[in-house]
């Protein structure tokens, strides 16, 4: 099976413009709410929360905002997820991110939630789930938003934690369509949650994990023999290996690439040596994603607009990568198909 993509572009060699990639319908993937708690709104939380900050303004919160690596980021990543409370604080956070997806032509979203986060500091996982979900089904109602949430473990933590988390959402399945595997990669590899995964397999749940973003591609392996996944995120250390790069377009399995992360985490040090396109170019279903755009300088729209900038990307290349947005989603064929028929009108535009 092999990553094809068949609709006319017109202009399909140009590089993609601003209009262009706004227009295109795109899903994302890859994107922690977590991580998309903007500066002026975790100061309202605080302040509503009466929470005292670290951070004497917005400012001084985006000049620390200056990653060296992964664990760098995590570090002030779960800080500023102290002032997620009550539900309201959770809808807030959700509702600022679907917004920002209206206006960037995103018509799907799966994104991913850290329960544990939340939990180990006394919030209720009842409270988390319903203040994100309320607002994802009043993006569906009044943005045209669809949507499908992920849970995610936290990696660092054993695997029995994540037992317990999986345990305490279950009242709450009806609200998640899948699992995923996120935070510290270097040192917890995929195999220290095999068996949680097997469970989430049984209970019918989707399955998902960050690899090979930090970690060595035998994580990206792993995550596929050990976990059982249906998509990598992440993945871009497959261009470490030809027989894994062969065996990811054989097997057509989605990478939720995210390019200003990568290059914001000094995985590549500018985004002119992203691997991306090559991997497109090669057959493999890449897509491109936000992750933490809180943190990273850019939601979906500007990671799609950092690849034309730096990588000159063509319009039949952001077309390409829409498609396998919205193909390596959990969504049915026949709301893909529509999909497509829209992708089409813009593509011959």
């Amino acid at each position: 099976m092999t990553n094809q993509f068949n609709i006319a572009v017109s202009a399909a060699d140009a590089v993609a413009d601003t209009e262009f990639l706004t227009a295109l319908p795109k899903a994302e993937l890859h994107l922690h709410l977590e991580g998309s708690l903007e500066p002026e709104l975790m100061f309202k939380l605080a302040e509503r929360n009466q929470i005292e900050l670290p951070y004497a303004s917005v400012e001084e919160i985006k000049k620390a905002y200056d990653f060296t690596n992964l664990q760098s980021f995590l570090d002030i990543y779960y800080q500023c997820a102290g002032v997620l409370i009550h539900e309201q604080d959770f809808y807030d956070l959700t509702w600022a991110y679907l917004q920002q997806c209206h206006a960037e032509g995103v018509v799907h979203v799966e994104p991913f939630f850290d329960p544990q986060t939340h939990t180990e500091r006394g919030i209720d996982i009842g409270v988390v789930i319903k203040g994100i979900t309320r607002a994802l089904k009043d993006g569906e109602q009044k943005l045209g938003i669809s949507y499908g949430l992920i849970l995610c473990f936290l990696r660092h933590l054993p695997e029995d934690e994540a037992f317990a988390t999986l345990n305490q959402a279950e009242p709450y399945m009806e609200h998640f369509i899948g699992v995923g595997l996120d935070s510290s990669e270097v040192g917890n590899p995929p195999e220290k949650f095999s068996e949680v995964f097997a469970e989430a397999r049984r209970m019918g749940l989707k399955r998902v994990a960050h690899a090979g973003e930090e970690g060595p591609v035998s994580y990206i392996e792993g995550a596929l023999d050990y976990l059982d996944v249906q998509r990598i995120d992440h993945g871009v250390r497959c261009t470490d290996s030809e027989t894994m790069m062969n065996r990811l377009a054989a097997a057509n399995m989605p990478l939720t690439v995210c390019p200003l992360s990568n290059t914001r985490l000094k995985v590549y040090e500018h985004m002119s040596q992203h691997p991306i396109l090559k991997l497109l170019e090669r057959g493999l279903c890449v897509t491109v994603n936000a992750d933490d755009p809180a943190f990273f300088g850019g939601y979906l729209l500007a990671n799609y607009q950092s690849l034309a900038d730096n990588l000159g990307m063509t319009r039949q290349q952001a077309a390409h990568l829409a498609a396998n947005s919205l193909n390596a989603s959990f969504v049915g064929d026949e709301q893909k198909a529509v999909w497509m028929e829209k992708l089409a009108v813009v593509c011959a535009g």
